[in-house]
């Protein structure tokens, strides 16, 4: 059999694109920002993990820039050879003052962060207990490992300490792993931490923490989910994206610095990549002192989250997904079966609204939604006219049967 036979055979999306609900790669002829311009309309964006508003900041622009021109456009290495720059040294030692830990190492993607750090820290004979709802980065960093992992019910600390228990009693020569998103990326819920760091001390197990949707969202200085339940100190090991909040590309991890020391020698996706670019290093230096000196933008956040979660459970046809808290700026749409999910989708586009249409096997079968999050410079009345948008798309669907040419097709995946 050819190898690319089942390339050949993938049909799925021709099919969908044939019924006019294929929903990926709209192609925006605008830059990130609260309104742009996507397939050649005006369309509010509410499907960005541009958290702090600042992709479009004078200021993190004149830093990218700035750095293109002393240094050039890429750094043609990996870090280990001709590729670490003093902008790569002063971003990580500012990071990790910022989040109070001794050290911190940057790498060129956030998902090469989980990848690298899982994978170098635990070994044959360790044990990775991992949350089930966990991002696709840490599964892969625990396939990765050699480490036997176990997942657990979406933050369930009696099936975690479950899990902790039988591992302790077999865990001879070899560790624990907790790894936990901070928020979860689609749910919009916060870890249990406060739990997690109690059955770590129990268990004499180590803490690693996904804080790619917590940076510049959780803790009065937008330090994340440590920072917000005050347990900055009992964390070990804390991950964050340059993509999100700091409005740039990359990732790190903080911690103890013998440890980061370990993982820069040892993790074979950081050493055998190139670093990140010196424009992309400069805008999360940048996006970084911007959160330190205006927090402000945290706050806002805040606010706007809760605003929009209130505009859109008023809404009679809308249901909201019930998360553990109302600051997270990520706000769920139950839609239902894949058909329904990319249907509300394409509706919502049509009238100026962009969302994220999440479907199986990200969400369970029948569970489909759509992610709405939200941005730090967004103004109420923008809020508002999104959510009359988004409730006038919910009521059409909910008074009106499905177009024929969806009624009676399978679910698409």
């Amino acid at each position: 059999m050819d190898i690319f036979q089942k390339c050949y055979e993938y049909d799925i999306v021709d099919k969908i694109k044939e019924i006019g609900i294929y929903p990926y790669f709209h192609e925006l002829t605008t830059g990130q920002d609260n309104v742009v311009e996507m397939d050649g309309r005006r369309t509010i964006m509410l499907g960005s993990n541009n958290y702090l508003g600042l992709t479009g900041d004078e200021r993190v622009k004149k830093a990218a820039i700035e750095a293109i021109e002393h240094y050039g456009s890429g750094c043609s290495g990996s870090r280990f050879l001709n590729g670490t720059l003093k902008l790569h040294g002063d971003l990580e030692r500012e990071q990790a003052e910022f989040l109070n830990k001794e050290a911190c190492l940057s790498f060129s993607t956030g998902f090469q962060t989980n990848l690298s750090v899982i994978s170098a820290i635990a070994g044959r004979n360790d044990f990775i207990l991992s949350d089930d709802l966990n991002h696709a980065s840490i599964v892969d960093g625990t396939r990765l490992s050699f480490a036997k992992t176990y997942k657990y019910p979406h933050n369930d600390m009696e099936a975690l300490e479950n899990l902790l228990t039988r591992c302790r009693e077999r865990a001879k020569s070899g560790g624990i792993l907790i790894v936990t998103d901070g928020v979860f990326s689609m749910e919009g819920e916060i870890c249990n931490l406060p739990k997690i760091v109690e059955l770590a001390k129990r268990y004499q197990a180590r803490i690693l923490v996904d804080d790619a949707h917590a940076l510049g969202v959780l803790g009065k200085r937008g330090a994340g989910t440590a920072e917000y339940f005050g347990l900055e100190d009992e964390v070990d090991l804390i991950m964050n994206t340059f993509s999100k909040s700091y409005a740039s590309l990359g990732g790190c991890i903080v911690g103890e610095e013998r440890v980061i020391n370990y993982i820069k020698h040892v993790a074979r996706p950081f050493i055998f990549s190139a670093s990140i670019p010196p424009g992309q290093v400069a805008a999360a230096h940048e996006a970084l002192r911007i959160l330190r000196s205006e927090p402000e933008r945290v706050e806002r956040i805040h606010q706007i989250t809760s605003k929009m979660k209130s505009l859109l459970q008023a809404c009679p046809y809308i249901e909201v997904h019930e998360s553990n808290n109302d600051i997270v700026p990520i706000i769920p749409l139950m839609t239902g079966s894949a058909i329904n999910t990319l249907y509300t989708a394409k509706l919502l586009l049509e009238a100026g609204v962009y969302v994220n249409p999440v479907l199986p096997p990200a969400v369970p079968e029948g569970k489909g939604l759509l992610r709405t999050s939200y941005t730090a410079t967004q103004d109420d009345a923008l809020i508002e006219e999104a959510a009359q948008i988004i409730c006038g798309v919910f009521k059409h669907i909910h008074e009106n049967s499905l177009p024929e040419e969806l009624a009676n097709i399978e679910a698409p995946y």
